[in-house]
């Protein structure tokens, strides 16, 4: 176990937005996205996050919650898309824009290193050759699913969604979801909007086999901010 010399310690503007942070209360989403875009603590446009806990066991395959939504205001950050395909749908997903298509060959570049892209999407026929990049692309959170919205035949359609702010999630290992809804420039309205679109994304993908509270606790921050506890029903 490390001693407390050797913890990282959080900066002044770190602590200083802390304290602003009412950590015994829930906040509502539109006060907690206004106190967040009053807080000072980076000098960069920061990603604005809402973190969910939930009442599933994610050892279990019937509780795992994974599945994609469309933000309203998009995420405010360029996503790079890789797609696996041939064909027609190879052709249509160039035409979508996606960074990189390619069939085995890009099968062959991905196990060879190359993971620069922040989605992955492929065709159905695809996925047998897609599969050997589990342990590559899983641990990255972009291997494609049919739940996630990134295996189909209609490529083009998916490029542009992702493209346009569609965000994909996967509870993790500790049954938490985390998901980006957002830039800190953005208007409060619009990270209300995209937070809530995300949350009722989440709540209906809650699996059959979760008993109890689902939602446990929430969430919202920013990449160098304090978590700010939201009251979710």
């Amino acid at each position: 176990r490390l001693g407390s010399e050797s913890m990282p310690k959080h900066g002044k503007k770190y602590r200083a937005a802390r304290e602003r942070v009412d950590r015994s209360r829930r906040y509502e989403m539109g006060e907690a996205v206004a106190l967040l875009l009053g807080l000072e603590t980076a000098g960069f446009d920061e990603t604005v996050e809402v973190s969910l806990k939930l009442g599933v066991d994610p050892r279990k395959g019937d509780q795992i919650v994974r599945g994609s939504v469309v933000l309203p205001h998009g995420t405010g950050r360029t996503v790079r898309v890789a797609v696996f395909a041939e064909g027609d749908a190879a052709d249509d997903a160039t035409e979508a824009g996606a960074d990189v298509v390619g069939g085995p060959d890009l099968v062959e570049k991905v196990q060879g290193g190359f993971t620069d892209f922040d989605v992955a999407i492929a065709t159905p026929a695809m996925m047998r050759h897609v599969g050997k990049l589990g342990r590559i692309l899983g641990p990255q959170g972009k291997m494609p699913s049919p739940k996630g919205g990134t295996v189909t035949d209609r490529t083009g359609q998916a490029v542009r969604e992702f493209r346009a702010g569609k965000v994909e999630y996967r509870v993790d290992d500790t049954a938490n979801v985390h998901a980006p809804v957002g830039k800190k420039s953005f208007d409060a309205e619009k990270i209300v909007e995209n937070a809530e679109a995300l949350v009722d994304s989440v709540r209906a993908a809650r699996p059959v086999a979760a008993k109890g509270n689902y939602i446990l606790k929430a969430s919202l921050s920013s990449t160098m901010g304090p978590g700010i506890p939201l009251a979710i029903r």
